[in-house]
């Protein structure tokens, strides 16, 4: 089982999966780092 932060959150803009919030980034399972806190369009 992966460790993270806290259940999936935000989906993944390009498969939908709930991505995982772990030390200012968000993480998709699938695609890796997506977004991070010096990301504001999201």
């Amino acid at each position: 089982m992966a460790e993270h932060d806290g259940p999936a959150g935000r989906p993944c803009p390009i498969c939908g999966e709930g991505m995982i919030h772990r030390h200012c980034k968000y993480v998709c399972p699938s695609h890796g780092v997506i977004y991070d806190c010096s990301d504001t369009f999201y």
